[in-house]
């Protein structure tokens, strides 16, 4: 593995990497913004939004953005930001990652359970916001739905679940339906975001022990990036080549206040 290279530093708390349209899209989740980041570094905002997390596009082209504490996900269409599906009646704490289908289906995890406030671990439901905004529950007993993403062949969703330190995956239907629920892959590491490469491996961000590893479907993993003294939050792959991998890493692990006067997240680069 080659060294790291940093793109980007000095921001709050960077979630939900996405590489779309040639750049990288990052929420900076305490620094309020959706960002767009080129291959060298360059920096602009999409849009303002309190506490970003998950983003993904829908077939028009329009950017979805989890609100994560107003519990909201928000269409942007390139200058007015609206709410496209408030999910409080299904969310009774954060939302968070989310993965958009190539029909617009939006799969949004959520904690399930007051996490800042020190309440103890639940499992909750999956929910899936249609392109219309209808939201409903599509997967119950979740041990904290996080990274997601979905296979080339659009056939497969991967949900990363944090305090189950495991991969689940389910066969993806065209309607947005998921269905034959199994277990891809169990973990040693806690996972937060996940990215997949052309192959269909899947990149595993563990902030707790400060690495990010390349996982096939069983678990086995075949390569390793470790961040010492850095959190691995998130990862995706792309790049002009798509064979760029790039880390979201802090060196918080995502208290608002603390993010905030610290200012230690960063993105990083390595090839893979």
């Amino acid at each position: 593995m080659q060294e790291i290279t940093s793109l980007i530093t000095g921001r709050a708390f960077l979630e939900g990497p996405r590489w779309h349209e040639g750049a990288l899209f990052v929420s900076d989740m305490h620094g309020d913004a959706v960002l767009r980041v080129t291959e060298q570094g360059d920096v602009s905002t999409v849009v303002e939004i309190e506490q970003p997390s998950g983003l993904g596009w829908l077939p028009d082209g329009s950017l979805l953005v989890c609100a994560m504490a107003r519990r909201c996900v928000m269409r942007f269409d390139g200058s007015r930001l609206m709410v496209h599906a408030d999910l409080t009646s299904l969310a009774p704490f954060e939302i968070n990652d989310m993965c958009v289908d190539r029909y617009g289906h939006a799969f949004v995890g959520q904690f399930g359970y007051d996490m800042w406030g020190g309440g103890a671990p639940t499992e909750a439901p999956l929910l899936r916001v249609d392109p219309d905004g209808t939201a409903r529950e599509v997967a119950d007993d979740l041990r904290m739905a996080n990274g997601m993403v979905i296979t080339a062949d659009q056939s497969t969703l991967l949900v990363a679940e944090s305090w189950g330190k495991r991969i689940t995956g389910f066969d993806l239907g065209n309607d947005g339906t998921v269905s034959n629920r199994r277990v891809w892959a169990d973990l040693d590491d806690y996972p937060d975001g996940i990215g997949i490469d052309a192959e269909d491996r899947v990149w595993v961000a563990s902030p707790v022990s400060d690495r990010f590893t390349r996982v096939v479907g069983g678990g086995e993993v075949t390569a390793v990036v470790d961040t010492p003294d850095r959190h691995a939050i998130a990862c995706a792959v792309g790049g002009t080549d798509g064979n760029t991998l790039y880390m979201l890493t802090s060196t918080t692990l995502g208290d608002r206040a603390d993010s905030r006067t610290v200012m230690g997240a960063a993105v990083e680069t390595v090839p893979v």
